[in-house]
């Protein structure tokens, strides 16, 4: 065994339904604006153009439940998505065998320091400040393929406090899970491990101290988390 100079950090582990074994996380790829409407309410043109990725941490993914509103912050915001987990990997992968590459889905919540996003936005600057902080992306547990398939279609439903905020289906993403494999895999070699956030549908907004958030979609076990 090697020996460092300090002590590595813990590899994330991520729940899986049924299950004592945890999924290891590697990276976090997120997809921005793959819904229509979610692209016009953020002042886009929802057209098919080449999609693009940020990234999160590992360990910005936090099953426990509870989110801490951050520092820095005063419009902090949800975003509720569907998390595909990665067990293969590789570069170049065809459209037609990409989901061969899935170990499994969840739900996950990106949380978005909206006000520092806008502030780099306006000057051209990454999204890691208002996107890649600590426990930002809540995730429920994990389901495998062998259980649910590869959910195509299906309601996606985020309250807060019991009231509708987003409503979508997965069927209306601008580029689907097995595009989205493709096409990251022309650009980094993918791995086991990795985590796609798949984007959201229209309703995102702002979430205060208290409140708590209840994402559902057909087939996958539901998340529930409390703004701290």
């Amino acid at each position: 065994m090697p020996e460092y100079v300090i002590a590595p950090p813990p590899v994330v582990g991520l729940p899986v339904s049924g299950s004592d074994a945890l999924f290891p996380v590697r990276r976090v790829y997120c997809i921005g604006r793959n819904y229509a409407a979610h692209a016009i309410e953020m002042g886009d043109d929802p057209d098919r153009d080449p999609p693009f990725f940020f990234q999160k941490n590992a360990n910005n993914l936090d099953p426990s439940g509870s989110f801490p509103y951050p520092a820095k912050s005063d419009d902090v915001h949800y975003e509720a998505e569907m998390a595909v987990l990665l067990k293969e990997g590789g570069t170049n992968i065809p459209v037609q065998k990409a989901l061969d590459h899935v170990f499994g889905y969840a739900l996950s919540l990106d949380m978005t320091r909206r006000d520092l996003q806008g502030e780099a936005k306006k000057k051209g600057r990454p999204w890691e400040v208002g996107k890649a902080f600590e426990r930002s992306a809540p995730i429920g547990p994990v389901r495998p393929v062998a259980e649910v398939g590869h959910p195509a279609s299906g309601r996606l439903a985020l309250t807060v406090n019991g009231e509708i905020r987003q409503e979508g289906d997965l069927n209306q993403m601008i580029w689907k899970v097995p595009e989205m494999i493709s096409y990251l895999s022309d650009y980094f070699e993918l791995a086991p491990g990795d985590v796609i956030l798949s984007g959201t549908p229209a309703g995102v907004g702002p979430v205060l101290r208290g409140d708590v958030m209840e994402l559902s979609v057909e087939g996958l076990d539901s998340l529930r988390v409390e703004v701290i």
